[in-house]
C-alpha cells in the first residue's frame, strides 16, 4: 500500500534529520557555549549598571548569583551529553538563541528572524532559475532526441560541451562585465536600487535586479540539462512499445509527449528535483559575486565574524528543507514509476 510505503519515507526523513542536527551540535557545541557565556557576562554587566550604592563584595555576589541562574537556564551546569541533546531539542524547535554579531535588517538579534529573512530571497533566485531553466533543457531535450544526429542535436551538443564546464561565477562575471558596465543593461548586483522604490516599482525593482543572476543560473544549467533529458528519451524511444505505437499511426507529438514521457518522467524528475534541493542552500561564490542577500551570502558572513547560532540555524533549516525535498522526491517516484513495489515485498 502506497500510504505504507509514504509514512515510511517521513519517518526515515525525520530519523535522518534528528540524527543530523545532534551531530550539528555536537560538532559546534565547544564554540557555541564560549558563545553563550559571552552573551551571559554581557547581560550580567548591563544590569549592574542599575546598581548603586553597592559594596565590592555585593557586586560579586549578585554576578556570581546571576551567572549561576543563567548558566542553570542554559543548561550550562549539566553534563557535555545532556547539554548536546538539550541544544538538539532547542534546534529541532527552532528556537535557535540570539546572534553574536548579525543583525536583521529590523535590527533584530534573534537567529530566526535573520534566517528567515534570507530564505524567501534564495528560494525566489535559485528556484526562479531551475524553474526556467527546466522547462527549456527538457524542451530542448525532448527536441534533440526526436531528431537525433541532426543539426539542432550535433550543434546544442557542441555548446554543451563548451557552456557546461564553465563555472557560475565566472560566467557571472563575464555577463556583468558585458551587461552592466558594457550595455548597461542591468544592474551589477543587489535586490533593490537605492533607496528601494515603494509601492508596485518595489516589485518590479526586484524583477529587474533578477534578471542579470536567473539569466546565468539559465545559460550556465540548461545545455546539461538538455542533453541528459536527450539520452534518456533516446532510449525509451527504441523500445518495443514506441515501435508500436508508431505502426499503429499514432501521430509523433503524441508518441514524443505521451507515451514517452510517461516512462522518462521518473529519472527526468528526479534529476530536476535534485537541482532546485541543491539550490536550497544557495551559492556562496555566485550570491557574492551579484551581491545577492540570500542563505549563500548569510553563510559566508557568519563564517567570517564567526556566528556560530547562525551557522547552525543556517544549516538547520537548509538541511530540514533538502531532507523534506528528498522525502518528497521518493513520493513522487512511488507514484510516477509503476515498477517501484511501494509497502509490499517482493
Amino acid at each position: 500500500m502506497f500510504w505504507k510505503y509514504m509514512l515510511k519515507r517521513v519517518f526515515y526523513g525525520i530519523f535522518i534529520y534528528i540524527i543530523l542536527i545532534f551531530v550539528f551540535s555536537a560538532l559546534f557545541n565547544t564554540v557555541m557555549e564560549q558563545t553563550l557565556r559571552g552573551q551571559i557576562d554581557e547581560e550580567i554587566r548591563g544590569e549592574l549598571m542599575a546598581l548603586d550604592n553597592r559594596s565590592s563584595q555585593q557586586i560579586q555576589d549578585f554576578i556570581e548569583m546571576r551567572r549561576a541562574e543563567k548558566y542553570a537556564l542554559y543548561r550550562l551546569d549539566k553534563p557535555i551529553f545532556e547539554r548536546i541533546v538539550w541544544r538538539t531539542w532547542s534546534t529541532l524547535t527552532f528556537n535557535l538563541g540570539k546572534s553574536s554579531s548579525i543583525r536583521s535588517a529590523a535590527g533584530d538579534r534573534d537567529v530566526w528572524s535573520i534566517v528567515s529573512e534570507k530564505i524567501p530571497r534564495t528560494l525566489v533566485l535559485f528556484s526562479t532559475a531551475m524553474l526556467v531553466d527546466i522547462f527549456i533543457g527538457i524542451w530542448l531535450g525532448l527536441k534533440k532526441a526526436q531528431k537525433a544526429g541532426g543539426l539542432l542535436d550535433k550543434s546544442t551538443s557542441v555548446g554543451t560541451m563548451v557552456v557546461f564546464g564553465m563555472p557560475s561565477w565566472w560566467l557571472g562575471m563575464i555577463l556583468i562585465m558585458f551587461f552592466a558596465y558594457t550595455l548597461k543593461v542591468f544592474p551589477s548586483g543587489g535586490l533593490h536600487a537605492t533607496p528601494p522604490p515603494e509601492g508596485i516599482a518595489f516589485f518590479l525593482d526586484a524583477l529587474y535586479h533578477l534578471a542579470l543572476p536567473v539569466m546565468t543560473l539559465v545559460v550556465i544549467g540548461f545545455w546539461g540539462r538538455a542533453f541528459l533529458t536527450r539520452n534518456i528519451v533516446l532510449g525509451v524511444l527504441q523500445d518495443d512499445y514506441i515501435m508500436a505505437a508508431r505502426a499503429r499511426g499514432i501521430p509523433e507529438r503524441k508518441v514524443l509527449y505521451g507515451h514517452t514521457m510517461r516512462t522518462s518522467a521518473p529519472p527526468i524528475v528526479t534529476m530536476s528535483l535534485l537541482a532546485l534541493l541543491a539550490s536550497v542552500s544557495g551559492n556562496i561564490v555566485f550570491e557574492g559575486i551579484f551581491n545577492w542577500p540570500g542563505m549563500g551570502n548569510l553563510f559566508w558572513f557568519a563564517l567570517q565574524q564567526n556566528d556560530v547560532p547562525v551557522l547552525m540555524g543556517n544549516l538547520a533549516i537548509t538541511t530540514g528543507l533538502y531532507i523534506c525535498g528528498l522525502v518528497l522526491l521518493d513520493l513522487v517516484y512511488g507514484l510516477l514509476d509503476p515498477r517501484i513495489k511501494v509497502g509490499g515485498r517482493i
